[in-house]
């Protein structure tokens, strides 16, 4: 694998998962200043069965990387609730998303909303919104989404690019082979 450290420009695609709304970011990184290239959503309210959901969301994130080339995907984590069905479907969101990167080999690190949260307004317990003000002020955003989960996608690939070059950043994977060595105690023989 090529080393990234050495790579001056470089495309970071952010996603925040979800099976009612998906939101990504993309930012370009040209030596240690970042720019922004778009944010958008994926809405999936008029769906009814999961199943195709998740077949949008891997097709959606297969799209975004054949469209605009990332050289890594940032993705928040999911958070562990009360809700155990929410959870779930929050975690095969990001599996199918994740796989959309891994079957087009792109590395991908993993954040906690609270570490996102973090990188982008020095409080973990920031709301979405005052995540999505700071990323306007930082990034020169003339307005803001109805829905905030786009900025959280773009919030994901911020937090990226702020922990790059530092020896712990989340979980990293740059294939399936990787996948499979992390997380051995998940993979039935």
């Amino acid at each position: 694998m090529p080393n990234r450290e050495l790579k001056t420009e470089r495309i970071i695609l952010g996603i925040d998962p979800g099976t009612t709304i998906m939101g990504f970011g993309i930012i370009k990184v040209v030596g240690k200043k970042m720019e922004f290239i778009q944010m958008n959503e994926l809405l999936l309210t008029k769906y009814k069965d999961p199943y195709v959901k998740l077949k949008l969301i891997f097709e959606r994130t297969i799209e975004l990387i054949d469209n605009y080339h990332p050289d890594e995907i940032a993705i928040e984590a999911p958070f562990f609730g009360k809700n155990v069905q929410s959870m779930l479907k929050l975690g095969r969101a990001q599996g199918v998303a994740m796989a959309a990167g891994l079957s087009r080999e792109v590395p991908i690190t993993e954040y906690l909303p609270k570490k996102i949260k973090m990188a982008i307004t020095g409080s973990g317990n920031a709301s979405k919104e005052q995540v999505a003000k700071m990323l306007q002020s930082t990034l020169g955003l003339k307005s803001l989404p109805k829905n905030l989960d786009s900025t959280d996608g773009l919030a994901a690939a911020v937090c990226h690019f702020y922990n790059s070059g530092r020896v712990e950043v989340g979980k990293s994977y740059s294939g399936w082979g990787a996948f499979v060595k992390q997380n051995e105690s998940r993979v039935k023989k």
